[in-house]
C-alpha cells in the first residue's frame, strides 16, 4: 500500500476515534475516571476510543502491530507499526477543558513515517508524511519563523515519571532567556502548535513515544528542528522531546540539557 493511502486511512480513523471521543467529552457526568498514579488519570473514553482505534486500524492493516497506551501491544509481520494515543491530554479531557487530541503515528525502520493529531474540539487534524511535508486541514504548514525566544512562547511538558525539579529549573531557565512558557497538559498538541507556528518550540524531560512521534514528524515537515532519536527506542522506553523553529533550537536544546542534567 502506497504511504499517501496509508495516511489517508489514519486520517480517516483518527477522526472516526475523534467522533467517540467527543461524544464522551460532551457528557462529562458519565464519565468514569480511574486514578493511575500522581497526575495521572484514565477514563473509559480513553480505553474505549483506543479499543475503535484498535479495531479500524487491523481491519485496515492486518498485518501491522499496534502499540497504544491503555492495552497490550498487538504482534504484526509487515514490519509496520501503529503507536497510538486515544485521548493526548486527558486531565483536560476529565476536566471539560478542551485541549485534548487523538494520534497516531507509523512507524517502520525506526522513523515515523506518518504522523496524524487530530483535534477534534476545534477541528483540525495536522498530518505529516515523511519527505512529503506537513498539513494543517490540507493547508501546508511551513515554518519560517525568525523570532528569538524573547520574540515568543516555549511549550513545556510535565512527566511524573521524573524529577519535578527539571521541569522547575527549565521555567527558571525560559524566563531567564526572556521567553514565555505555556503549558496546555497536551504534548501532542503543543508540537503541533510548534509545526503551525504558534509556539516557538517545546520541551519535556521524559515523553511516551504515543504523545509525542507523529509531533515530531509534523514538526520536521513543517520545517523545524527536532531532536534526533530513534523511534523504537523511544516505543520500548521512551525520552526527552525538544523540538523548535531553526532561530530558537540550539538554545532550546542548551537551556533543556542544563534544566534536565542530561545530554542524551
Amino acid at each position: 500500500m502506497l504511504m499517501t493511502d496509508r495516511k489517508n486511512t489514519a486520517v480517516e480513523i483518527a477522526r472516526k476515534a475523534g467522533q467517540l471521543a467527543l461524544e464522551y467529552f460532551t457528557d462529562q457526568d458519565a464519565l468514569v475516571i480511574d486514578h493511575k498514579g500522581h497526575q495521572d488519570f484514565v477514563s473509559q473514553a480513553d480505553r474505549n476510543v483506543e479499543l475503535l482505534t484498535r479495531e479500524l486500524l487491523a481491519g485496515a492493516f492486518p498485518d501491522d502491530a499496534i502499540v497504544g497506551e491503555e492495552h497490550a501491544p498487538a504482534t504484526g509481520t509487515s514490519g509496520y507499526t501503529w503507536v497510538i494515543d486515544p485521548i493526548d491530554g486527558t486531565t483536560n479531557f476529565i476536566n471539560g477543558i478542551p485541549a485534548w487530541t487523538v494520534v497516531i503515528a507509523g512507524v517502520q525502520d525506526g522513523q515515523t513515517q506518518i504522523g496524524v493529531i487530530h483535534d477534534p474540539c476545534n477541528n483540525e487534524t495536522f498530518v505529516a508524511v515523511r519527505d512529503q511535508g506537513a498539513f494543517l486541514n490540507d493547508a501546508p504548514l511551513r515554518l519560517s519563523d525568525d523570532r528569538t525566544m524573547a520574540d515568543g512562547s516555549v511549550g513545556i511538558g510535565y512527566s511524573n515519571r521524573v524529577d519535578d525539579q527539571g521541569v522547575v529549573r527549565l521555567v527558571t531557565a525560559l524566563v531567564g532567556q526572556g521567553a514565555m512558557f505555556y503549558r496546555n497538559a497536551s504534548g501532542a498538541l503543543s508540537l503541533a502548535y510548534v509545526a503551525a507556528g504558534r509556539l516557538l518550540g517545546y520541551s519535556e524531560e521524559h515523553m511516551n513515544a504515543w504523545d509525542c512521534l507523529a509531533g515530531q514528524l509534523i514538526v520536521s515537515e513543517a520545517g523545524g528542528c527536532v531532536e534526533a532519536q530513534d523511534a523504537d527506542a523511544m516505543i520500548r522506553d521512551g525520552g526527552r522531546v525538544v523540538v523548535g523553529t531553526a532561530t530558537v533550537f540550539d538554545t532550546l536544546l542548551q537551556v533543556s540539557q542544563d534544566a534536565f542534567g542530561q545530554a542524551r
